[in-house]
């Protein structure tokens, strides 16, 4: 009985490691993200004429030589716009939901009330022209598809250093199968902590990396309070993968995570030049 026990754990074991395991082999692209820090959704203050995710802050994170971290999602008639919620509601006080409206429509508002309006993708990449690199949220509530299709598009010509990186593990599969060359990131966080809604056990599986056999991210894109979380810690330091920290808001936070990620996204605070 004991000896089935033990048989019966170990196999749990190993195909729990199985299942968080990330790609292993290093991609040597990956180095050209060192010796940045990336400013999340642009060098933004949203009681300023360069709120978030708009091309005033992004143009700013370029001037001051930082990184970008945006988000990308789709419109109903599948542009791809830079915009972090899936609708209008803190952003321009409207209640409305991206997907559910036409672009022709969704430029005509205007970001925190100011006169920044939501950019497309296109037009981002336009602004960046290569100057910094750039970590790419997709945001998919479910399907990846048609979201992807327009973000890959969009990035077909472009010859900047850029990643992607998701919470749904099926638009890294999608990039995976689709552009396997891409630079792909598993973004994770405790979801019961953050009191998030939704479905326990798949915030369980996203929490504890465990579609990481089927994606195999080139990196985890990790909530840093939480940085001491069991799978994440496997995969640093069992399987070495490459760690982002997500979103480090002050000079003594960005201490507390040195050792535990490479790559660190900001907000709130101007972060010293030395990595």
């Amino acid at each position: 009985m004991l000896l089935n026990l033990f048989i019966l754990i170990v196999v749990l074991v190993i195909l729990y490691l199985l299942a968080i395991m990330p790609k292993l082999r290093k991609n040597p692209k990956l180095e050209a993200f060192d010796g940045w820090f990336y400013a999340h959704r642009g060098l933004h203050d949203n009681k300023s004429g360069a709120p978030e995710n708009s091309l005033a802050a992004f143009r700013l994170a370029i001037e001051q030589g930082f990184g970008i971290e945006l988000d990308v999602q789709i419109t109903k008639d599948r542009v791809a716009v830079v915009h972090h919620d899936y609708d209008l509601i803190r952003s321009c006080g409207v209640d409305k939901k991206i997907a559910d409206m036409e672009y022709e429509e969704l430029k005509e508002y205007r970001l925190f009330q100011s006169e920044e309006r939501i950019p497309t993708f296109s037009e981002v990449l336009d602004l960046v022209q290569e100057k910094v690199p750039l970590i790419v949220e997709l945001k998919i509530p479910w399907k990846p598809d048609n979201t992807c299709i327009a973000v890959a598009k969009d990035l077909e010509e472009y010859k900047g250093v850029y990643c992607i990186e998701s919470f749904n593990p099926f638009g890294l599969g999608w990039y995976k199968k689709h552009y396997p060359q891409v630079l792909r990131g598993q973004l994770s966080t405790d979801f019961n902590k953050e009191k998030i809604e939704g479905s326990k056990t798949q915030y369980f599986i996203l929490k504890h990396l465990l579609f990481n056999f089927h994606t195999k991210p080139d990196f985890i894109a990790y909530q840093q309070k939480y940085k001491k979380g069991l799978s994440f810690s496997i995969c640093r330091k069992l399987y070495k993968s490459k760690a982002v920290a997500w979103t480090i808001q002050s000079e003594q936070e960005l201490l507390s995570c040195r050792g535990y990620f490479d790559l660190f996204i900001f907000e709130d605070f101007i972060p010293r030049k030395t990595i």
